[in-house]
């Protein structure tokens, strides 16, 4: 292998389906590779199982890699001198490419129906052997496939696998690896329909698009040995091989729905920032030490290395990256949380909020709720009574563990009385008021508090009060405590 070729990667999905944590993790290391070497990152699409295609699969693909702002430098609505960048449109390459093989001697058309093919592995499977072709068309003279021809019978393309020795590779994540022969099966190459497979697909155009390392899952390790074997076969240069290590759930098992979401574009209606996916995704299988966790866009580039990425599964846990985004959240500029709050407020607030929502006032609220949302998705629950004109509470809450109805309705009462004084609602003029006023009821200043707390925000737990508060505005905060003492 040329080790000092320019870095060219690919992140190859299939629109068969949505992304996942799993497809966006392989993309985010073949991104990251590319922009620390200063190489090439290429997206193509793997559109041969035309019979599986999921339609909005490929927007969603798209989507997601615009979302956490892997660009790439080929590929679709980019270009590029390899294209085209869809490999349904590249099938007469793939064609010729398995017709050279058979003309070689490499490969050979097999006949055999569906039917043959289910009996024979029914039949392996009650003798207890394992399932694969038993290379009955290997063989086959010209006169008997011209026989087949006769019967309107349309073959695939099969690979003539060596039946005895070793494949070995060298795999930048596992080492040496080898495979023997004999358990290798006469795969398929080219479908009856044209179309060819993902093995055949897949070597064609990492040959063709000069890709020098191939980043996938470890899924497909034990299908590297094919493909080391159709590069030999037709005399190219592999790309250098580095399986990336599984996903797991809590419990140890292959990451699922029942573990929560893993559709990439679910986390983001759930509320995360991209920040925090491609920091958290980055660390599900690669580390930089035993205690960095949090990692810029730009850091992450400077630091990732193929050499640091590890052999052990990663587990996915939902609560480390709940807290990750909230830490995310918190280093934000208010004004960019305000920004990207904005859109789920609007949508998540109750109707009788009017719309559009006013941006200065958010402003002034967003720091209050900013400590302690940990996705976006949270800040509506949060804000709510900034929002609404009318809250609905426990009147016990009011009361706390230490006050009487009584007590609670005369604090409030005098409270009413000095806030409608006050020249200014600002945190300072509201805490230089409110605090000698609890020595002078003689009442704890956290019972007091408490008290006004709930009167003004219907919750027992809210921001900072002074500050609260000031944002709710005089206006609002003297009609609630008002509504307050008629609950009382």
């Amino acid at each position: 292998m040329n080790k000092n070729r320019p870095v060219r990667v690919r992140y190859a999905p299939s629109p068969t389906g949505f992304p996942h944590i799993g497809n966006i993790r392989t993309a985010l290391f073949n991104w990251l590779f590319a922009r620390h070497t200063g190489g090439t990152f290429i997206l193509r699409i793997e559109d041969t199982d035309q019979e599986r295609k999921v339609d909005g699969a490929l927007e969603a693909i798209m989507s997601s890699l615009r979302w956490l702002g892997l660009d790439w430098d080929e590929g679709p609505e980019v270009g590029g001198k390899y294209g085209p960048y869809f490999q349904s449109q590249r099938l007469p390459f793939y064609q010729d490419i398995a017709q050279q093989l058979v003309l070689q001697g490499n490969a050979y058309y097999c006949f055999c129906s569906s039917q043959r093919l289910e009996e024979m592995r029914e039949e392996q499977r009650s003798q207890g052997k394992p399932t694969g072709y038993d290379r009955n068309c290997r063989n086959l003279s010209l006169e008997e496939q011209s026989f087949m021809d006769s019967q309107g019978l349309t073959p695939v393309v099969r690979f003539k696998t060596p039946v005895a020795g070793q494949t070995r590779f060298n795999d930048l994540i596992w080492g040496d690896v080898s495979f023997e022969n004999a358990t290798l099966d006469d795969f398929i190459l080219l479908k009856s329909d044209g179309f060819p497979t993902y093995h055949l697909a897949n070597i064609c155009d990492d040959h063709r698009m000069e890709i020098s390392h191939v980043m996938r899952a470890e899924e497909w390790l034990s299908s590297t040995p094919k493909h080391c074997l159709l590069y030999k076969a037709l005399g190219w240069e592999p790309p250098e091989f580095a399986h990336l290590p599984m996903i797991l759930g809590p419990d140890r098992s292959k990451l699922s729905k029942r573990h929560g979401a893993t559709g990439l574009l679910e986390y983001k209606d759930m509320g995360y920032l991209q920040e925090t996916i491609i920091n958290f995704l980055a660390l599900l299988g690669w580390a930089l030490d035993d205690r960095t966790e949090l990692f810029s866009r730009d850091e992450l580039i400077k630091q990732f290395s193929l050499d640091k990425i590890s052999k052990t599964a990663a587990i996915f846990n939902q609560e480390k990256l709940s807290w990750m985004n909230g830490v995310y959240i918190r280093q934000l500029n208010p004004a960019d949380l305000a920004e990207r709050a904005m859109l789920v407020l609007e949508k998540e607030l109750p109707p009788s909020v009017k719309r559009p929502l006013d941006k200065k006032y958010l402003l002034k609220l967003i720091p209050l709720v900013q400590e302690r949302a940990r996705t976006l998705k949270e800040v509506p629950e949060l804000a709510e009574f900034f929002y609404i004109d009318n809250l609905v509470y426990d009147p016990k809450s009011l009361l706390g563990k230490h006050l009487t109805a009584e007590q609670a309705r005369s604090y409030l009462d005098i409270s009413v009385k000095k806030l409608t004084a006050l020249p200014d609602f600002e945190p300072a003029t509201l805490e230089n008021l409110l605090r000698p006023l609890s020595e002078e009821l003689g009442v704890k200043t956290g019972d007091f508090f408490g008290l006004l707390r709930t009167a003004t925000t219907g919750r027992t737990a809210a921001p900072p009060l002074f500050q609260t508060m000031s944002v709710l505005g005089k206006e609002r905060c003297l009609k609630r405590i008002n509504d307050a003492i008629k609950i009382l």
